[in-house]
This record gives C-alpha cells, sequence and structure tokens, in this order.
C-alpha cells in the first residue's frame, strides 16, 4: 500500500509540532502559576485551529505540485475531516479533566501543570498508537469492521449511558491508587511529590495526573479506529490527531467556566460515533465519500450546539 508521506512531509510536521510545543508548553510555562484568563484561552485557541488549517492548505499545496489536484483535494479533505472528528472527541476528553480537577478540588492556580503532561502524553500515546493500528489494518483488513463494531457499540453506549451520580473516590481504580500511594491529605501548590520526615508523599494532583493520563488513553481507543474510517494513511491520521490535541491546554481553559453549556454535547458525539462505526462495516458494501463523511460530522456538531442553545436559553428563562 502506498502512503502519502514522503521524508520531506514528515521532516516539516516534525518541525512543526516542535515549534508549537515549544511555544505552547515551554514559553506558556515560564508564567508559574497563572493561568489562562477566558480571553485568552480564546485567542490561543482560535491560533492553533488557524494554524492547523494552514497546514492543511500547505499540504494540499505540496500534493497539488507533485501529485495532481485530485489527489490533493482528497488528501486534504481527509485531513480536515479526522481533524473534526478528533477535535470533537478532544472536547469530551476536556470534560473529563474539568471533571476530575473538579472533584479533588484542585484551585485554578494549581491546575497548569496537569494539561502540560496531559498533551505530552497524549502525542506520545497517539503517535504510538497511530504507528501500531496503521500497520495492523495493511495486515488485517478486516480489523476495519471490529473498529466499526466498537465505535457503534461505544456511541450507543454514550448515548443512552445514564449519569450514575456515584463518588468518583469510590471508583476501583480510584481506591486502589489511594491504598498503594503515600499520600498527602491536601494540594500541596503544584507539586506532585513532597518529602516529610526523610518520607517520600504523593499530593492528590499526582492522583490528578495518573487520572488525566489514564483518560488519554480511553479516548485515544476511541479516536483512533474513528479516524480509520476516513483514511488509514498514517501521515494524515497523526497530523489530524495531533493538530488536535496540540490545542488541549488552551482548550481546557476556554471551557473550564463554561462547561455546564454544553450538557448536549456527548449526544452529538455519539451521533457521530454511531455514523463512523456504521460507515466502517458498510467499507465493503457501500462507499461514503469522504466530502459526505465531513458534511455529515459537521451537521450533526453545528445541530448538537444549535439545539443546546436553545434548550440553556430556555433554562435561562
Amino acid at each position: 500500500m502506498n502512503f502519502i508521506g514522503t521524508p520531506w512531509l514528515w521532516g516539516s510536521f516534525a518541525v512543526i509540532v516542535i515549534a508549537m510545543l515549544a511555544v505552547d508548553l515551554l514559553y506558556q510555562g515560564r508564567k508559574g502559576a497563572i493561568t489562562m484568563t477566558f480571553r485568552q484561552a480564546a485567542a490561543w485557541s482560535l491560533i492553533w485551529v488557524t494554524l492547523s488549517l494552514a497546514f492543511n492548505a500547505g499540504f494540499w499545496w505540496y500534493l497539488r505540485g507533485t501529485l495532481g489536484v485530485e489527489i490533493a483535494n482528497t488528501q486534504a479533505l481527509a485531513f480536515l475531516t479526522g481533524y473534526l472528528i478528533e477535535k470533537a472527541l478532544a472536547v469530551d476528553n476536556v470534560f473529563v479533566w474539568l471533571m476530575l480537577f473538579s472533584y479533588f478540588s484542585v484551585p485554578a492556580q494549581y491546575q497548569r501543570r496537569v494539561p502540560v503532561y496531559g498533551v505530552l502524553g497524549a502525542i506520545i500515546l497517539r503517535t504510538l498508537m497511530v504507528f501500531g493500528g496503521s500497520w495492523l489494518v495493511t495486515q488485517f483488513q478486516w480489523l476495519l469492521y471490529v473498529f466499526g463494531a466498537f465505535l457503534l457499540f461505544t456511541g450507543l453506549k454514550m448515548a443512552f449511558a445514564k449519569d450514575d451520580g456515584g463518588d468518583l473516590g469510590d471508583k476501583p481504580l480510584v481506591r486502589w491508587l489511594r491504598g498503594h500511594l503515600r499520600m498527602t491529605d491536601t494540594i500541596e501548590n503544584e507539586r506532585f511529590f513532597l518529602r516529610r520526615n526523610g518520607i517520600l508523599y504523593a499530593t492528590p494532583l499526582f492522583l490528578v495526573l495518573i487520572l488525566v493520563e489514564i483518560s488519554d488513553v480511553i479516548f485515544a481507543v476511541d479516536s483512533i479506529p474513528a479516524i480509520f474510517a476516513v483514511t488509514t494513511d498514517p501521515f494524515i491520521v497523526l497530523t489530524s490527531n495531533l493538530f488536535a490535541i496540540l490545542g488541549l491546554r488552551a482548550m481546557y481553559f476556554l471551557l473550564a467556566g463554561v462547561a455546564e453549556k454544553f450538557s448536549l454535547l456527548k449526544y452529538g458525539l455519539a451521533f457521530i460515533l454511531v455514523f463512523i462505526g456504521t460507515k466502517m462495516m458498510l467499507i465493503d458494501l457501500f462507499h461514503i465519500p469522504i466530502a459526505i463523511s465531513l458534511d455529515v460530522v459537521a451537521s450533526i456538531l453545528v445541530i448538537t450546539m444549535l439545539i443546546n442553545l436553545w434548550v440553556n436559553q430556555r433554562a435561562d428563562r
């Protein structure tokens, strides 16, 4: 199978990712315990989306000059569709982060470090999963049916699942971690560990970090198969994935104060997963063009947001 990625494309992408990480994680991280304001988070989110679209435009321009306009249009559209899917799923990941910070009562000024490590962990994890998944799909084509069935099940479960209202601290994983870690009772600034009387203790913030990284694993298991419904080319799968999560830290601070306004988003995501899963299971019977997939995903997200806006306005009245 021929893949679109060339050494020049991979090298350019690596340079861009490293530069974006340096700006987002290192430069902004020097501000210490100061978090982003809503306006700053909105501005940075717009910057990351603009850079992603600019990369896609450059990608299209390169392919047009080397492989022709038809291939350029198809591959650029695949990137855009994958990016939109991954961005939507990333929002759900951010909601989990918000829930964890809220449950463990982490003050806003001490939340900066965890999203940084969450983004880095997601980048490493998804890079490994993309290459592993692409190799498996090329070797075992039938895995697309397995991925499709899994996404269909996940979407239906997300749509019909009810909030159990249970205490997060009663979850088996949290109980196990607390039972096997020597922990302090309170948040100690931004520290993950500290020593008391020569004994090393983990802080509750370290427990939050572990749960954030676990959530990255869970959402990667959903998101990687989802984009395989659009393309199995590792270059497009990885670039759309990483561009979607590079702005995750800014998105977190953007949604921190308005998360309750998006209570219906999970139903939109559920419909997207059901659509993608169905598409993968029918891949040999009925081919849905990438342009139609993009239209369906975008329409589901827009309709969900409009319904959510209408529900919020009625609730306010």
